[in-house]
């Protein structure tokens, strides 16, 4: 069955005796790679090297702590209902006495765990997280073999205090100004005095 009346001449050419030979050819490519030795490279030596990152790039997660080292992060779950990914999951606990200084609030995350095969970077958390407890940064997410090892929990997204990540930069002026207000219990760190004179 005919399906067109177009038609279409197949060449049925021989090769001569240097084309089958490949040679031709061969020093063609060899031209182009030789000419590529000249050029500025393409590749850098990551992680040695590292390109420039755009100021507003969106990365790896962190979860804040405040300047006394006290999780930021109550387990409220803003963040994962925020999620249009629904790569975020946590189970909240409460906090026991002498814990004061682990964790802000009454209640914390007990598990906080982010999916970044699932997550698309688009920043909804930390706009969503009343605690300013969640930051992405400009951190790339780690090469891994198998699936489950891309389900970072607390001990790959909590910040140390002696490696501290400066997320000044994904803050407007307003909330830098808000967070040097005295007085406002968003801006309070723990202090343990006040736990003990309320005893007393």
């Amino acid at each position: 069955m005919q399906l067109t009346n177009r038609s279409k001449v197949v060449s049925n050419k021989e090769q001569t005796m240097m084309e089958k030979l490949y040679i031709p050819g061969l020093l063609k490519g060899m031209m182009i790679t030789g000419s590529h030795l000249f050029k500025k490279r393409a590749t850098i030596d990551y992680p040695k090297q590292k390109r420039p990152i755009a100021a507003i790039y969106r990365g790896q997660h962190v979860l804040k702590r405040d300047d006394n080292g006290a999780e930021r992060c109550t387990a409220c779950g803003m963040c994962a209902v925020a999620c249009p990914a629904e790569a975020i999951t946590m189970e909240s606990a409460e906090r026991k006495k002498g814990e004061e200084g682990l964790y802000r609030e009454e209640k914390y995350a007990k598990i906080y765990e982010i999916d970044m095969l699932r997550c698309i970077y688009c920043g909804l958390c930390e706009e969503a997280c009343p605690k300013e407890a969640i930051f992405l940064t400009d951190r790339l997410v780690d090469v891994e073999y198998e699936r489950k090892d891309f389900v970072y929990g607390k001990d790959k997204l909590v910040e140390t205090m002696t490696e501290r990540i400066d997320v000044s930069g994904r803050q407007t002026p307003e909330v830098l100004e808000f967070k040097k207000r005295p007085g406002l219990k968003h801006n309070e760190l723990f202090d343990g005095k006040k736990i003990d004179n309320k005893k007393h």
